[in-house]
């Protein structure tokens, strides 16, 4: 297979089904990346229904462009999903869609692709952008950051214990050479890795943990999570899948904040109504099955969280 047909969407019918989409309702996918969930949605929506994409890859905008020549059910945003609130009021949403869904991380495309950088197993340009247009590449930064800040980097975004032996590293091979290939980065981490784990590349954390950083997905998420409860509709479906064990730590905390409701201080007589309470959660976390993990490595780490706005 190629191009986006080469990228197995996980989770596709599972996250689709919890949206639970109304033939005529509005809905917003904030991670078209290759538009396997889109494309379903669409399949579920009636004629006056409607779909806004987000994403910042341009060639993520370029596939969505192409569904759009044909669908004009299709809306698309050009931007990460931390400006959710203010496309949609932009194009007139003000009061609200049924239902957004968020499909975190990287897309298998990006992934492939050895010219987007992201890779370790792929040797290609240390680049690591959602958008290469914007912003500071992985090269810039791997260049430049003090040492203790690449430490703090491996060990926030990529829990890699071995942060510091690996920081290390990185100060004294670019004392040498500028390091410019992902195939380079991956070898210095591997070398300064004491302990390599079964069936996991040595520089599995550190890259992931780059990533994150070079395209402030943890932020993008907390912008994303806090607009989306504002622009859904009340009686709305919020559909998260999570890859990584912080992004995943952040959407769960942010559904039993809102779950619960307002805080106030302990012994005041406040019932349950009082605290206004904006989300139910519906079911358990949901993992991708066996059968989809054997067919799709990449789904083995999937999480799927669902709510229900239920007030303003």
């Amino acid at each position: 297979m190629t191009g986006e047909l080469a990228h197995e969407t996980v989770l596709i019918t599972e996250a689709v089904d919890a949206l639970s989409i109304r033939k005529g309702g509005t809905y917003v996918d904030a991670t078209f990346g290759r538009g396997g969930h889109s494309r379903l949605i669409l399949e579920n929506l009636g004629a006056k229904g409607s779909l806004i994409i987000f994403d910042k890859d341009p060639e993520a905008i370029e596939v969505a462009s192409q569904i759009r020549e044909n669908d004009a059910r299709l809306q698309i945003a050009h931007a990460p999903f931390g400006d959710l609130e203010e496309q949609l009021t932009g194009i007139g949403l003000s009061e609200g869609v049924d239902g957004i869904l968020f499909d975190l991380g990287v897309s298998s495309p990006q992934l492939d692709n050895a010219e987007r950088g992201f890779s370790f197993l792929r040797d290609g340009p240390l680049d690591m952008r959602m958008d290469p247009t914007a912003g500071q590449s992985a090269e810039e930064w791997i260049n430049s950051a003090a040492e203790a800040e690449i430490a703090d980097v491996l060990y926030q975004y990529g829990e890699e214990r071995h942060s510091r032996r690996m920081a290390r590293r990185v100060i004294l091979e670019r004392a040498e050479k500028r390091i410019t290939r992902t195939g380079e980065l991956a070898e210095i981490i591997k070398e300064a890795n004491p302990a390599w784990e079964r069936d996991k590349h040595p520089a599995t954390r550190a890259f992931q943990g780059i990533r994150i950083f070079i395209n402030d997905e943890l932020g993008e998420l907390e912008r994303g999570l806090e607009q989306a409860l504002k622009m859904l509709k009340v009686g709305g479906r919020l559909v998260v899948i999570s890859f990584h064990s912080l992004e995943d730590r952040m959407v769960k905390r942010f559904i039993a904040k809102q779950v619960k409701g307002d805080s106030f201080p302990r012994g005041l007589p406040i019932s349950q109504d009082m605290l206004s309470p904006k989300l139910n959660p519906i079911g358990k976390r949901i993992k991708a099955s066996a059968l989809e993990v054997d067919r799709n490595t990449r789904s083995r780490s999937a999480v799927m969280r669902v709510a229900q706005k239920i007030a303003q």
